[in-house]
């Protein structure tokens, strides 16, 4: 499938007359004929500015949805470099048929082209996160699809647990409603992506100040949901309860320099006297010396 998307590309760019941007009509690009090959190596360049991004998809996002066929292509072709990690991450561990999640990640991303919001910045983080949800979705389905019971123990571990890879953390957390898909995407992209901070302040309409903000309290939120999480998923015998200081023993003869009793060991009572009358003299006194 992907293997297919990238053959359509290589054809648009091959021969005497490559598919190509016009450069005057798109900010940050050479002002000329662009071919698409060229235009991607300059997208994905990490000095490329994301208002330069921004451009060239929208131009392409426009003339898809104006044209559809070639420049159709042209997106699925542009944006491989983001989709085919996703498709990579999302089935990295899954031992059953991959083709289908595959296949949700394109769809998530052709259903993306039709209707994502060209007025917003970062044009292709929110296709790619939009291809990684429909591609969610259908782990998700195969993961919760029933299995023999032989089977179960091999399953791999499903998206809702909160640890594994960090995308899968972030998007469980937004499916928790921890987080909204801007504040998982500035952490995803930013933390374990290529978008530096100020590229994301940039691409928000923020000052570096206020993004970096917006990170902490974002970062915050998850740290509390997964803190919930764990202590969720601890024994119910471990959960809140205390663990009781050990009790410091008093030694029974202090150490004490002048005493000199802590070195004769622990002190043992006398041995009984025999017994005598109390009527003898001395009897009382002798009694009283045991005590």
């Amino acid at each position: 499938m992907f293997d297919t998307a990238r053959t359509a590309f290589a054809w648009l760019v091959t021969g005497p007359h490559p598919v190509a941007l016009d450069g005057r009509q798109v900010g940050g690009l050479p002002p000329r004929l662009v071919p698409l090959d060229e235009v991607g190596r300059l997208t994905v360049a990490k000095g490329c500015p994301q208002q330069t991004r921004d451009a060239v998809w929208t131009a392409l996002v426009t003339r898809s949805r104006a044209e559809g066929g070639t420049w159709t292509v042209a997106c699925v072709g542009l944006a491989l470099p983001v989709l085919l990690p996703i498709a990579a991450k999302l089935t990295n561990r899954f031992r059953g048929e991959v083709h289908d999640i595959h296949a949700a990640v394109l769809t998530g991303f052709l259903e993306a082209l039709v209707d994502v919001d060209l007025t917003r910045p970062a044009i292709l983080v929110r296709l790619r996160w939009a291809a990684y949800r429909a591609g969610h979705r259908a782990l998700r389905e195969a993961l919760d699809a029933a299995a023999p019971v032989a089977d179960l123990g091999a399953r791999a571990p499903g998206p809702e647990h909160a640890g594994g890879h960090p995308d899968f953390v972030l998007l469980a957390a937004v499916y928790a409603g921890v987080l909204t898909a801007a504040e998982a995407a500035l952490i995803g992209d930013t933390r374990f992506g290529e978008l530096s901070l100020a590229e994301a302040a940039q691409a928000r309409g923020q000052t570096y100040k206020a993004t970096q903000q917006a990170r902490h309290r974002a970062e915050r939120k998850l740290a509390e949901y997964l803190s919930e999480s764990d202590t969720a998923t601890r024994p119910k015998s471990q959960r809140g309860v205390a663990r009781e200081p050990e009790k410091t023993r008093r030694p029974v003869s202090p150490r004490s320099p002048k005493s000199g009793v802590g070195d004769r060991g622990t002190r043992v009572p006398a041995r009984p006297r025999p017994s005598r009358s109390t009527s003898e003299p001395g009897a009382v006194q002798e009694a009283s010396s045991c005590d």
